[in-house]
């Protein structure tokens, strides 16, 4: 099965703008004869960067609310309709879309933004949407606490496929809940570096015995409008790339397939043969022979979590 890593660059805190190029890069993977296409953490609308680089922890502070409200507006609600181009693209295609956005929670007061991975079918459904378990670090200033209704699966032509955000991935019952699902093919998305990639992309595929797909974005001076606050502020240090890119996939023996692809935007495809995955589960199953469920075992609760008792 051919697969797509769509490494690109989002118009930053432009939703729609952002949207069009997602919608292009499905578009052009379909073309490439790609069953499934993967973009990183947060395309749509972007990556928080600002918090590291403002004083994002100043409580109370007016620039930081300038962003928050910013990022609120240009965040994607679902229950609106704002992904349809991109259901769209995906049933026009006839593939499987793995997307990074920043969600606006409309199911709880629509107000607080959650990371989440959507998971849209060769039919243009969107059968799942995973928030983020736990958002690292300064992340936490703007980003909510997930849970585990999204901790889902879907088969993918011959792989069942798995997707998680960032370092969800570094979580070892998040993996193993995924695992005991059947996963062979993780898809890990990322911000976008190489130093995120490159080592846990070859762990996650030799302790699952599954295909990993890591895909992060670029973030780069001229994807970033004199619209955007404090934009002064953010280009200061002169950093040609704030993200850039670190896309890679990995066998199941932990060999590369595609080694990181960095500081370029680009389509990135590889060939994946589910024979490998079998060959490799001969020796180590984690959820099947090579497994203790006597022992130890995962639980997962699956509600999407509410204030609201109906």
């Amino acid at each position: 099965m051919k697969i797509a890593l769509a490494q690109i660059a989002p118009r930053f805190l432009d939703r729609d703008a952002t949207l069009d190029r997602v919608v292009r890069a499905i578009d052009d993977a379909a073309a490439a004869g790609a069953s499934l296409v993967a973009f990183g953490e947060a395309t749509v609308p972007g990556y928080p960067i600002w918090l590291e680089r403002t004083g994002g922890a100043r409580f109370d502070d007016d620039l930081q609310k300038t962003f928050f409200a910013r990022y609120l507006d240009q965040s994607v609600s679902i229950a609106r309709g704002q992904l349809d181009g991109v259901c769209d693209a995906a049933r026009r295609g006839r593939i499987a879309v793995v997307l990074g956005i920043a969600e606006r929670g409309d199911d709880r007061g629509g107000h607080t933004i959650y990371c989440s991975r959507v998971f849209v079918d060769a039919s243009g459904s969107v059968l799942s949407v995973h928030r983020k378990l736990v958002p690292t670090y300064d992340e936490r200033l703007v980003w909510g606490a997930g849970d585990g209704a999204g901790l889902v699966t879907h088969p993918v032509g011959p792989f069942v496929v798995g997707a998680l955000n960032c370092w969800e991935n570094w979580m070892p019952l998040a993996r193993a809940a995924l695992y005991a699902q059947g996963e062979s093919l993780r898809v890990a998305i990322w911000p976008g570096s190489e130093r995120n990639t490159r080592d846990i992309t070859r762990f996650v595929a030799l302790e699952g015995r599954s295909f990993v797909a890591s895909v992060g974005t670029l973030l780069r001076p001229q994807d970033i409008g004199d619209e955007v606050p404090a934009r002064d502020a953010l280009l200061e240090g002169g950093e040609a790339f704030f993200t850039d890119g670190g896309s890679c996939v990995a066998a199941p023996d932990g060999a590369w397939v595609v080694e990181p692809v960095v500081g370029r935007e680009e389509l990135v495809l590889a060939d994946l043969d589910p024979e490998v995955v079998r060959r490799e589960r001969q020796n180590f199953d984690p959820s099947g022979h090579y497994s203790r469920p006597d022992v130890l075992r995962v639980s997962v609760d699956r509600a999407r979590q509410s204030v609201l008792d109906d």
